[in-house]
């Protein structure tokens, strides 16, 4: 096999073989006829949603459909994923059309993270749903929904290879990125062997692997160190919360005040997350419209998908999140009461 594309392995079977297959053809008999097929993942995208949504797109590009990528609005990718191949292409969500042929969600974890764009579920004529995450609850018309999953993108490659579409340098570096992204560079639980069989079959085609690491995870602009010092120094360790939590909190406007766009809050989760005495990290992230987003990790004792759930949101065993319209102390003891009853 020579760099620049890869080899199929083996067609997943069981249930997620079934699935699979269900969806590639109906994304196959869309491309045949020339069908519109309009695709997005979650607001406020990260890598996986991205390069799913990037890397699907392109394949259903080749494959000859009419396709328009997007998200819900209003969204501006920051520098970490901005040069993800493809996303110059995104179009906004009041371009696309109100009832398409097919409307695929990417790495959403319930209609509300669509946004505007969730009743195209009901409006297109024919709704794909590819997704990981464990709190989906099941929606759109064909579901390949695998809580198992690593990555989304892990779907995608999956669908790719059930199109006829090779994986080059271009869809591997989408793939490789979302990979990379929620696997967190392959230290997560989720990590299974065929995670690791993915990422070198990615590998072979060529792609700059150190290059996209560097730029989602060793990149940031200098005004991300002040904010990172001063959310760091106000972090509170409370062990005796269910197996032990450690919190900080920040907001859009503190961000700004450093320069910074709101995204940036993204990664402070990841960096309280190092506390070794507390089993849940949390990040509050407060909005312009008074809300705050709530990011959570477990080294593992403790599901927080369970917890984001029972507060409106969602997400995985190890990493979920919710929003949260109560003010800061409110939305703590909440938390703090559904860790309590883990």
């Amino acid at each position: 096999m020579s760099a620049g594309t890869t080899t199929p392995p083996e067609p997943v079977s069981g249930e997620l073989g079934d699935a699979l297959r269900t969806a590639a053809a109906v994304l196959a008999d869309a491309a045949d006829a020339r069908a519109t097929v309009v695709l997005s993942g979650h607001v406020q995208p990260d890598a996986d949603a991205l390069g799913s949504t990037l890397a699907l797109a392109e394949g259903l590009r080749r494959r000859g459909a009419r396709v328009l990528a997007t998200f819900p609005g209003p969204f501006t990718l920051p520098a970490s994923l901005g040069w993800i191949p493809g996303a110059e292409g995104l179009v906004p969500s009041d371009s696309v059309p109100s009832s398409p042929d097919v409307f695929v969600s990417l790495d959403a974890a319930s209609p509300g993270r669509l946004g505007e764009l969730a009743p195209l579920l009901d409006r297109a004529q024919t709704s794909v749903v590819v997704d990981h995450h464990a709190s989906n609850p099941g929606f759109g018309r064909v579901r390949v929904v695998d809580p198992t999953a690593p990555a989304t993108v892990t779907l995608v490659a999956d669908l790719l290879d059930g199109l006829g579409i090779t994986i080059d340098e271009q869809l591997a570096t989408c793939l490789y990125a979302g990979l990379a992204a929620d696997t967190g560079s392959f230290r997560f639980g989720s990590t299974r062997p065929e995670t690791h069989e993915l990422a070198a079959r990615l590998l072979s085609t060529g792609i700059d692997h150190a290059g996209i690491s560097r730029r989602l995870f060793d990149t940031a602009p200098f005004g991300w160190l002040g904010l990172l010092s001063v959310v760091t120094g106000r972090a509170t360790l409370e062990p005796e919360v269910g197996a032990g939590l450690v919190w900080t909190w920040s907001s859009t406007a503190e961000a700004a005040e450093h320069g910074l766009a709101g995204e940036q809050l993204e990664a402070l989760v990841d960096v309280v997350r190092s506390a070794e005495e507390a089993d849940v990290a949390c990040v509050l992230k407060g909005q312009a419209d008074g809300s705050w987003t709530v990011s959570m990790r477990s080294r593992g004792a403790t599901d927080v998908a369970r917890v984001a759930m029972a507060l409106g949101g969602g997400g995985h065993r190890a990493a979920a999140g919710y929003t949260s319209h109560l003010d800061r102390e409110a939305t703590l003891e909440a938390l703090r009461a559904q860790l309590r009853t883990r």
